[in-house]
């Protein structure tokens, strides 16, 4: 009796890491062939793809980064390096452009998971988003204004402006926090824990060390 449970048990769990792995490939092969870059859409969308519409075979976020890494390997290995140093090229050189308010990069083009639909994500900071939409206006830069909730920690959750422009053929999105943010960045949507940010030196740095 116990070991026919244990039979069901293991058979179940075996399942379950099956389909949570299908979804995870075809989540990935939707943010790399359509440009996809919200995770839980992917995943959702993934799922219905395959039949599955019990959640609890959804897979995690790194779940499915670890999916888009592979399937970079395997089918984009040609054209995503190249992409992926395209923008973090572009990054350097907006960083340089916005260096009076401090940005980072932070996202895809940090993380090496970058394509050519992703864009460059920065954060700037300075206490007046205006100064930062004055700025561009000044440069002769169009843009757009949206705004972004970010979770700051487990319970809070704010929402910052963010404005949308094109350098280079380039796509740039730039969310702008107060400067006392420059020390708590938000929590990233894979890992949960506080986002990874990176100085316009660590960005060079990276350039040269992938050359």
């Amino acid at each position: 009796m116990h070991k026919t449970a244990g039979y069901h048990r293991i058979h179940a769990e075996g399942r379950s890491h099956q389909l949570r792995r299908r979804i995870a490939l075809e989540a990935a092969r939707l943010i790399s062939e359509h440009g996809i870059r919200d995770f839980r859409m992917a995943k959702r969308k993934a799922a219905q793809h395959i039949g599955v519409s019990d959640e609890g075979f959804l897979p995690r976020n790194r779940e499915i980064e670890e999916a888009l890494r592979e399937h970079q390997r395997l089918f984009r290995a040609d054209e995503q390096p190249h992409a992926l140093r395209t923008r973090r090229e572009a990054a350097r050189d907006a960083m340089h452009f916005l260096d009076r308010f401090e940005p980072r990069l932070v996202g895809a083009v940090l993380e090496g998971t970058a394509d050519t639909h992703s864009p460059v994500s920065l954060h700037v900071f300075d206490d007046s988003p205006e100064s930062v939409a004055g700025f561009l206006h000044d440069h002769g830069i169009a843009f757009e204004t949206r705004a972004r909730v970010l979770r700051l920690d487990r319970t809070r959750s704010i929402e910052f402006p963010v404005l949308l422009f094109t350098a280079d053929d380039v796509s740039m999105d730039v969310t702008v926090f107060p400067r006392d943010a420059l020390r708590q960045a938000p929590l990233d949507p894979v890992s949960e824990r506080p986002q990874q940010r990176a100085s316009l030196a660590q960005v060079e740095t990276l350039l040269t060390e992938t050359m």
